[in-house]
């Protein structure tokens, strides 16, 4: 009888870490989709900066968050022998490697709002101290319930603030401080001529479309496999996951007046607005949050660049940072019996949540990249920027013709 238990824990931790491996591949997956977004809507002259940054803020995002974040966000270190960290068929080790993956969507998020002009190694340093100490901050506090901010509002409101798979921890914290990096560098020159704004047209829209596809495709991994365990696996989560995309579409394909840049932004929208709530919303419901997210994209990034004048190449602000928190504060609508949902949230626990994540990122991004800025400086100069990032930082086009 022994023997046989002994088999079927053996069989369901292997099952456990086989299933959070490929969800941590499929995130994995997720940062070529941010580098194409990416390599398609910036100018030619700067494709291969676009490529260049989404690779090594991985590279050194999973140095960082081996050593310093998961420490921070956890209090778990991998100093150990390798027999000690085996042990469960390595589930810790995968574990780290899958929240490694989320990690580093924090400097790709924000790549796209600096891109064409910022200086190559002040960034890199800058995405370093933010996932190995900002990010893994509010990750703690949420999802390992540090300083007891978890405790409080379940103790005042009924319950703690809902993030199955990080709408705010994730992408409302990367949206954020990317406001602020994209405020501290400034608009890209000749972006606006007096109050009149110069149209940079994308590169290339089959790469931005290849981009948003595996996006949309590697998200199902984030938000399935945020589970964590075999038997916690939902389909309500990926029906959930699917409907906002979808949702996103068809609302950023009306108010987007058929803009191809909007189409393919707007499952992104949705899909980053339904993570919080994406295994307590009916499907309905999720459609609906994945609408409006889509709406706030449209809504905010026209806005921001034609009157506020805030250069944010991608629009990661309003596609990550404002529809990260409306996913936030959606969980706590539409994740209620009353409107379909599981019910088990608090509306004011979820504005609570979402406001210390925004705070967390503003005040991380601004001692972050602003002491960064202060130090070395974070921005190319004008000729540099002229000639692109790519002959500037790397020397080398992202095509040749012979």
């Amino acid at each position: 009888m022994d023997t046989v238990n002994s088999a079927v824990e053996t069989l369901i931790q292997s099952s456990n870490t086989l299933f959070i491996l490929l969800g941590a591949i499929m995130v994995f997956a997720m940062h070529a989709g941010f580098a194409f977004l990416e390599v398609g809507t910036v100018r030619h002259k700067n494709q291969v900066n676009a490529l260049v940054k989404i690779m090594t803020d991985f590279g050194f995002s999973a140095v960082v968050y081996f050593f310093v974040g998961y420490w921070v966000a956890y209090d778990v270190t991998f100093f150990t022998d390798a027999a000690t960290l085996a042990e469960n068929n390595g589930y810790t080790l995968v574990k780290f490697f899958f929240l490694m993956t989320f990690a580093a969507a924090i400097p790709a998020i924000i790549s796209g709002g600096v891109a064409e002009r910022a200086r190559f190694w002040p960034m890199l340093t800058a995405s370093a101290l933010t996932v190995g100490l900002v990010y893994p901050f509010f990750e703690g506090i949420i999802w390992n319930g540090n300083y007891g901010f978890q405790a409080g509002l379940e103790s005042r409101f009924g319950a703690q603030f809902h993030d199955f798979a990080g709408s705010v921890v994730v992408h409302g914290v990367g949206g954020w401080i990317a406001l602020v990096a994209v405020l501290l560098l400034g608009n890209r020159h000749g972006r606006y001529r007096g109050d009149r704004l110069v149209a940079y047209p994308p590169s290339s829209i089959p790469f931005l479309a290849l981009g948003a596809w595996v996006l949309c495709i590697g998200w199902f991994g984030f938000n399935v496999m945020s589970a964590q365990t075999l038997d916690g696996i939902s389909g309500l989560v990926a029906v959930n996951s699917l409907m906002a995309m979808v949702g996103g579409i068809i609302v950023a394909l009306i108010l987007g007046r058929n803009d191809p840049g909007f189409i393919h932004n707007g499952p992104l929208a949705g899909l980053v607005a339904v993570c919080a709530g994406s295994d307590l919303l009916h499907p309905i419901g999720a459609l609906a949050v994945g609408g409006v997210a889509a709406a706030l994209f449209v809504w905010l990034f026209t806005l921001m660049q034609n009157r506020w004048k805030i250069d944010d190449v991608l629009g990661v602000w309003p596609l990550h940072g404002v529809c990260g928190a409306w996913g936030g504060i959606a969980a706590g609508i539409f994740g209620s019996e009353a409107l379909g949902g599981l019910g088990g949230v608090s509306l004011l626990s979820q504005l609570a949540g979402t406001l210390v994540g925004v705070t967390v990122a503003l005040v991380g991004g601004l001692v972050v990249y602003g002491g960064v800025k202060l130090i070395v400086g974070l921005r190319l100069s004008q000729e540099q920027e002229f000639n692109g990032a790519d002959l500037s930082i790397h020397r080398i086009e992202s095509t040749s013709v012979e």
